[in-house]
């Protein structure tokens, strides 16, 4: 009989966002007439900018004549978008980075996801509390941690606590760590991490001979020119960092699917004999055994996002959002809530009611507001006390959820 990766039984009885879909399904099937309004999973709501979309339409008409017909991708993608994404996205902010050091996928999560699967079961990992899920549970999958305690904490991982005090940034570790998670802007708290903080975290990673892993999903959302965008941006970043990126949050492919990851050659892991290795190489190889590519469609409609009319949507479309936080940002405080984030990321955070837990006021908002959010608990034990709101929503409804809210 085939046997199970028994690590899988060590996970929480359900990955957050299904569990939110449950507990809505469950109120939608006993409240019929009710009109929910989701604010809970970061999924966008307005349509893919039209220059991007004529650009995917325009290369699937390619797909049907054989002379421009185009089958497999290259593995890394093709050079048209990775030149843009060199010129565009880290040369325009003073930052090298060579097209080949780049490789398009499917996705930050599930880069995010995989890149641990290079990286040896004894290596000890840092990541923040609360954290984006995804971080957590594929080192969970793999073996690098013991059983979850009463608070949800799996032995074996170093939590790195983002206090409200503090701004919610992740203090360094009081110990050795192998594999750093960073985050910025940060989901779920929606704070940023100041060039200070970064370099900070790259001094760390090159004296304790660590990698860090940054997230920087949403940094078209950075509206603070102190802020860094990249990582990259520091010096020093380049020998210790791989960084993600999704063109999800900004040209609307969350049903699409395209990202990147940045790995550049010179950063290095060891393997047991002592000798050093190359990530880049690693990852390359990874990713050319177990990923085809992504398509010569989607590949175009990215591409398209760096055109002069395609840079003008894809901002009209952030702006959007984030315009969308501020709202929401001012009617809850005018409210009484304490509310973070909403200012450098389409996220806002927000402190429960006293007597309510995060569970309790996710309840109170969907049975009594008829609005879906996301409980701070479901990121982490540090998360507790807090709830998560998205601004991917259209203008009418987060004005109509805000009047719902503020009206508890």
């Amino acid at each position: 009989m085939a046997t199970l990766n028994e690590n899988y039984l060590k996970l929480k009885a359900g990955y957050l966002f299904p569990e939110i879909g449950r507990r809505t399904q469950s109120f939608a099937d006993a409240h019929p007439d009710a009109e929910i309004i989701k604010m809970g999973i970061g999924d966008v709501v307005r349509g893919i900018p039209r220059p991007v979309a004529d650009a995917m339409k325009d290369a699937c008409e390619e797909l049907a004549h054989d002379e421009t017909f185009r089958g497999y991708p290259p593995g890394q993608g093709y050079d048209f978008l990775l030149e843009h994404i060199a010129e565009h996205e880290f040369g325009s902010r003073g930052v090298q980075i060579e097209t080949d050091e780049i490789f398009l996928s499917d996705g930050a999560k599930c880069d995010s996801a995989n890149i641990q699967e290079i990286f040896g079961l004894d290596n000890v990992v840092a990541m923040t509390d609360p954290v984006y899920p995804v971080y957590c549970d594929s080192n969970v999958m793999a073996g690098r941690t013991g059983k979850a305690d009463d608070e949800g904490r799996y032995v074996g991982l170093v939590y790195l606590p983002c206090l409200e005090e503090a701004d919610f940034a992740p203090p360094l570790p009081d110990r050795h760590v192998d594999l750093i998670y960073l985050c910025s802007p940060n989901n779920p708290t929606g704070a940023v991490l100041t060039r200070a903080d970064l370099a900070r975290w790259i001094d760390y990673a090159r004296s304790e001979q660590a990698i860090i892993i940054f997230d920087a999903a949403y940094e078209a959302y950075i509206t603070d020119d102190s802020i860094p965008h990249s990582i990259y941006e520091l010096d020093g970043a380049k020998d210790v960092a791989i960084e993600m990126r999704s063109y999800s949050k900004t040209a609307g492919f969350t049903g699409v699917r395209c990202g990147f990851t940045v790995v550049p050659k010179q950063v290095q892991v060891v393997s047991a004999d002592g000798a050093q290795h190359s990530l880049h190489g690693l990852w390359n190889r990874r990713q050319s055994t177990k990923y085809n590519g992504v398509s010569y469609p989607v590949q175009r409609g990215a591409a398209a996002c760096y055109t002069p009319e395609g840079k003008k949507a894809v901002r009209e479309l952030v702006d959007f959002y984030l315009a969308n936080a501020t709202i929401m940002r001012k009617r809850l405080t005018e409210a009484g809530y304490t509310v973070f984030g909403g200012d450098n990321a389409p996220y806002l955070w927000i402190t429960c009611p006293t007597g309510l837990d995060s569970w309790g006021f996710f309840d109170k908002l969907l049975n009594e507001a008829n609005v879906v959010s996301t409980p701070g608990a479901g990121f982490g034990a540090a998360g507790e006390g807090y709830l998560r709101l998205s601004a991917f929503q259209h203008r009418h409804l987060v004005e109509d959820a805000m009047n719902r809210i503020c009206a508890l």
